[in-house]
């Protein structure tokens, strides 16, 4: 019987340490500039936020923003940024950390980022550092149209090149899973070419749709967030407020109201993408987890199994002395 329980401790072991991941990583980006398109960097700002919140290091997270509009001489609240117009949560606060700024953020330095095509001289804070037990969360929003997003009104990303660094981010093992969001018009079409496994997407439009704003400010004189990233973040304000939520994906998408909102649907746990992993360590020589009913029930199948495996071999080997004695 020990036998029988060291086999399935071991058996539990490796089904856990092959389904789950180690660690969360978010790509957050921004690919709009200009005053007008104080929203963008907006909805980028509320997700870093939200990550952050959620137990996801600033040393996880990539933030690309092409502006800065804290410090835009048109802004009537000079160094904040916010997303609502009843201004209760300055976005910029005092520990941003934005890793590509300006005319850093290009669709070759994006690609190169996801596919690691990067020189050593790059700083650690501009890698993306993933492996294939990483989640990553990659956000996207800005201007662009049927299978394309605008970066900074002078280039192109399409859905193609988008597709073909998923695949070898896959190819190179640089991520477990992937959740890719996307605000913009015409947002869904930007995931239609993805070929890669473990990639669960979702968007803002369908073909032929534009993605609205939600509200505007008044004082600052133009809209301050975007209607789908909006309702993402009351769900995730609302139903996940702490990392060990048990909310899924599902849930999130059954959130949306496909009237203005039109989503790839998909189940998995929220926290798989916006929350820090939660490491357990060994101490003292324990070996089993307090959650260990709970992880016995779900593996129930693989410990039913080894013993019916032991107890057939026990019933042969039983007919096979009588067999024997019978002859003798």
């Amino acid at each position: 019987m020990r036998l029988l329980l060291t086999l399935f401790g071991l058996l539990l072991y490796l089904a856990l340490a092959s389904a789950e991941h180690t660690s969360n990583w978010a790509v957050l980006v921004c690919t709009s500039r200009f005053w007008f398109n104080y929203r963008h960097l907006a909805n980028v700002l509320s997700l870093y936020r939200t990550v952050k919140r959620l137990g996801i290091p600033d040393s996880q997270i990539i933030l690309m923003l092409p502006d800065d509009m804290a410090c835009n001489p048109r802004n009537a609240f000079p160094g904040t940024v916010y997303n609502n117009a009843d201004r209760a949560l300055d976005l910029y606060g005092d520990n941003i950390e934005v890793d590509y700024r300006g005319y850093e953020v290009t669709v070759e330095n994006f690609i190169r980022l996801l596919t690691d095509r990067v020189g050593e001289e790059m700083p650690r804070s501009k890698r993306l550092l993933t492996d294939d037990r990483s989640n990553i969360l990659v956000y996207m929003t800005g201007h662009g149209g049927n299978e394309f997003l605008k970066f900074q009104d002078a280039e192109e990303i399409s859905a193609f090149d988008l597709a073909d660094a998923f695949e070898q981010m896959w190819e190179k093992k640089r991520y477990h899973e992937m959740l890719f969001m996307i605000d913009t018009c015409q947002a869904n079409t930007m995931y239609s070419k993805i070929y890669s496994p473990n990639i669960i997407s979702t968007g803002s439009s369908e073909i032929d749709q534009s993605s609205y704003s939600h509200h505007a400010d008044n004082d600052v004189g133009v809209a301050v967030i975007d209607r789908y990233t909006y309702y993402n973040l009351d769900f995730l304000e609302t139903h996940v407020r702490e990392p060990s939520s048990k909310m899924t994906l599902g849930d999130l998408f059954d959130s949306y109201d496909e009237a203005k909102i039109h989503s790839h649907p998909g189940i998995r746990l929220v926290m798989d993408f916006f929350g820090n992993v939660q490491n357990v360590e060994v101490e003292n020589g324990a070996f089993w987890p307090d959650d260990l009913p709970d992880l016995a029930s779900r593996y129930w199948h693989i410990y039913t199994r080894v013993l019916s495996l032991h107890f057939s071999k026990n019933r042969n080997t039983e007919k096979e002395t009588r067999s024997s004695h019978g002859k003798n």
